[in-house]
């Protein structure tokens, strides 16, 4: 009876191994398909893929020379850059739905090309910033350059956030850099840099060529990131972006008011013309204070949604 108790309970420490050492095996295994399974699953539903490089991109007709390795490079980087960054893209895709129909009759009516669309763009992302410099606006206008053609800049009133006016004078220096420099890349390349640095930098380098002027980094790219996000918004279902035609932003419709006096307070202004304040600044941020000073008695235009 005691050998029969040693070997029983011999038995039982056999089996309970046995079963530890399936159960941890069949542990392991289980989680190595499930590991094996995300795996699967995040590469079937989420691929980096590289893009390939049309052969046929222009910007305003000019084509981009891929037959040169550093430009080919750089396209490629815009093109990159530009299709992963998937939030701002949508965003890009949303904002030019709403503004594009302003800014394109305005580049159409003198004669630029409508490409330059997306320099505004790469410029302000088609919104209102300001930059370290003081460049404001979609088109990023720099105080004197403003200034120099027509618009007023004060602390009142600031044309720069004029989305018209300031597509406007865009136009007035870009077919003046087109008729200086003979192109539109170098055109475009001046809006960044200046005429006088794009002047200096080709008279140096001894080329009349943007593709083969050696830049600083942000003009460098300045022609390349046009490009790529043209290419990327003129074809989003190729590069991945899924949009509906309710996903897209739209612009109300406005009806125009006609003011040649002053405004003591324009959140009194708002309320009389059935709306309130921040309506009426966001459909005018070119007013950039609780008041319209007007002391020249000018006519101003002020939009008021229907």
């Amino acid at each position: 009876m005691k050998n029969s108790g040693k070997i029983l309970g011999l038995v039982a420490i056999v089996l309970i191994s046995s079963l530890f050492i399936f159960s941890t095996k069949k542990e392991a295994i289980s989680k190595e398909i499930i590991l094996t399974d995300n795996e699967k699953n995040t590469s079937e539903s989420y691929q980096i893929k590289a893009l390939k490089i049309p052969s046929n991109l222009n910007f305003a007709g000019e084509l981009v020379p891929l037959e040169k390795e550093d430009i080919k490079e750089r396209i490629d980087r815009e093109l990159l850059v530009n299709t992963y960054w998937q939030s701002n893209g949508l965003l890009l895709f949303k904002r030019a739905h709403k503004y594009f129909p302003i800014i394109e009759p305005i580049l159409e009516k003198n004669g630029v090309p409508n490409d330059f669309k997306y320099l505004a763009v790469i410029e302000s992302g088609l919104q209102n910033v300001t930059s370290p410099a003081g460049a404001r606006g979609f088109w990023q206008i720099m105080k004197a350059t403003g200034r120099e053609n027509g618009l007023e800049i004060n602390t009142n009133v600031d044309e720069r956030y004029n989305l018209e006016k300031a597509t406007q004078v865009a136009c007035n220096y870009l077919l003046k850099a087109k008729e200086r420099f003979g192109s539109w890349t170098l055109a475009a390349a001046a809006y960044n840099a200046g005429n006088a640095g794009i002047s200096k930098r080709m008279n140096t380098q001894l080329v009349d060529s943007y593709y083969d002027l050696l830049l600083p980094e942000e003009t460098q790219r300045y022609i390349p990131r046009m490009v790529a996000v043209k290419e990327i918004l003129s074809n989003p279902t190729k590069y991945g972006f899924i949009l509906e035609d309710n996903d897209l932003y739209n612009l109300e419709a406005t009806r125009t008011v006609k003011v040649d006096t002053v405004i003591t307070n324009i959140a009194r202004f708002s309320k009389e013309m059935g709306i309130n304040y921040k309506t009426l600044k966001l459909h005018n941020p070119w007013l950039r204070e609780n008041k319209l000073n007007n002391a020249s008695r000018r006519l101003y235009e002020i939009k008021i949604p229907l």
